[in-house]
Formats: C-alpha cells, structure tokens, sequence
C-alpha cells in the first residue's frame, strides 16, 4: 500500500491498482445491490403471504358456500315435495268436486 495525497490510499491488486475511494465506490454499489434484492425478496415473502391468506379466505367461502348450497338442495328437495303432496290435495279436491257436481 502506498500513501497518495489528499487520503488516497493505493491498494495493489493481482490485476491493478485502486484507490480506496474508488474500492468504497465498489462497495458501496454492492451493498446498494444485495439492499434491492433483499428489499425485492422481501416484497416477494409479502405477496406471498397475501396470496397465502387469499387462499385461506376463498377456502373458508368455498367451505361456507358449499354448507349454503348443501342447504338449498335440501330446501329445494322439502318444496318439490311439498308441491306434489299440493298438487296431489288439489286433483283429488277437483275430482271430490266434480263427483259432488255430477249428482
């Protein structure tokens, strides 16, 4: 190492020299680099995580719709049989009314 003026320090490399300012350059654009993918995968764990709860949300309506359809089919199915128990009263009412009519 030598001394330059000013506090340039001059390192010796395998390949070249550099100044320590220009070394700090250096390392300031590689902490400045790992910072962005650091923040980046950060932002990546975070959209996943929302994606994760979204999952979580749409199971639990998929579970609660699936309870409601469940419980519509069985309403349905109690109507279509209480529709044929009216529709069955009401021929027989017509054909008492008609037996009635007919004497």
């Amino acid at each position: 190492m030598a001394f330059l003026a000013a506090g340039e320090l001059r390192v010796s490399g395998m390949a070249s020299e550099q100044t320590l300012s220009e070394v700090l350059s250096r390392l300031d654009r590689a902490v400045a680099s790992l910072e962005n993918t650091v923040e980046r995968q950060l932002e990546v764990r975070e959209n996943y995580r929302d994606a994760e709860e979204e999952v979580q949300r749409m199971n639990s309506d998929r579970g609660r719709l699936a309870g409601e359809l469940d419980a519509s089919e069985s309403r349905a199915e109690r109507l279509e049989d209480v529709n044929k128990e009216v529709s069955r009263r009401l021929v027989t009412a017509m054909e008492t009314i008609r037996t009635v009519l007919d004497r």
